[in-house]
């Protein structure tokens, strides 16, 4: 296995491409960012969950089950926000909702990995790592 620049943008290609194939279960390995953002997306309801799969010898793996609406994915759109070329920042107040509060952000703050939202009520920014709507 090739090593990974940006382990996120790797998570995100991963999701978006299961979501169109209309795929239920997309795995991608394992690490703690990922877990934070994971977390994030099944609180918010864009995903039903994910698990944690060992084999020993090998590197442990997520198993991440897809949401889907009426036969679409409830993901309809995920971007990455902040690149390792170009970090994005924002302070609370420049935090805009995506597309009128239908979408979220997921924000790395200093109070952890958490959803624009829950920045909002406990009023930290940070870095924006992605946008899903």
């Amino acid at each position: 296995m090739s090593a990974i620049n940006d382990p996120l943008s790797d998570l995100i290609a991963r999701i978006k491409n299961a979501a169109m194939r209309k795929r239920s279960k997309v795995s991608t390995p394992a690490s703690k960012l990922r877990q934070r953002v994971l977390d994030v997306l099944q609180d918010e309801g864009y995903i039903r969950g994910y698990t944690l799969v060992e084999q020993p010898g090998e590197f442990p793996i997520f198993e991440i089950e897809l949401k889907y609406f009426d036969g679409e994915p409830v993901i309809a759109e995920i971007s990455r926000v902040s690149k390792p070329g170009r970090r994005v920042y924002s302070s609370i107040k420049d935090l805009k909702p995506i597309r009128n509060g239908l979408g979220i952000s997921i924000l790395s703050t200093p109070k952890g990995v958490m959803s624009d939202v829950a920045a909002r009520d406990q009023n930290v920014g940070g870095e924006v790592l992605c946008r899903v709507y």
